[in-house]
């Protein structure tokens, strides 16, 4: 699907989040969420699927493009549009998984409300290409606020016994 068209879907689908929301933060928002993963990309140096890129950013090969690179970063060029009716959330995934490295991305979501009413954006999934929907639909990730994992790991080193996430 060319940039054009994924950018009117995901404004589209942005506008919807909520009565209030600024239809032009929601096609800003759209283009920035697509366009702006491309260039990281580049600056990141990615040539190969997110899992190799990782390892070479590990071993120094590479210096930037985890999944948290790509949620810091799309977060602050979102936020320089200082949005007044759209709210982003910080996620993790997989936290409490043995097997699966943890994930983090961002939300997007209508001023006040939760993660879970807002759109996962995730240009790591695709190396730049970004994935996004709701979170709570994500059949790939389990996504969860970030601080309630932050909490969660740190009941778990206090040696607590914390809920499952």
């Amino acid at each position: 699907m060319p940039d054009e068209a994924k950018i009117a879907e995901l404004s589209q689908a942005i506008a919807t989040l909520g009565p209030k929301v600024d239809p032009s933060e929601a096609r800003r928002a759209a283009r920035i969420a697509v366009e702006y993963p491309r260039r990281l990309a580049m600056e990141y140096g990615v040539t190969d699927p997110p899992i190799i890129h990782n390892m070479k950013v590990n071993s120094g090969l590479r210096p930037r493009g985890l999944c948290w690179h790509w949620a810091r970063d799309m977060a602050a060029r979102l936020n320089q549009e200082d949005f007044q009716t759209l709210e982003l959330h910080h996620s993790i995934a997989n936290a409490d998984t043995t097997f699966r490295i943890e994930h983090s991305s961002i939300v997007i979501s209508a001023q006040g409300n939760n993660m879970y009413d807002g759109l996962i954006l995730d240009p790591w999934r695709y190396g730049g290409a970004l994935y996004w929907g709701a979170p709570l639909q994500d059949t790939s990730y389990k996504w969860r606020p970030r601080q309630e994992v932050w909490d969660y790991k740190r009941e778990l080193r206090a040696g607590l016994n914390p809920a499952p996430l």
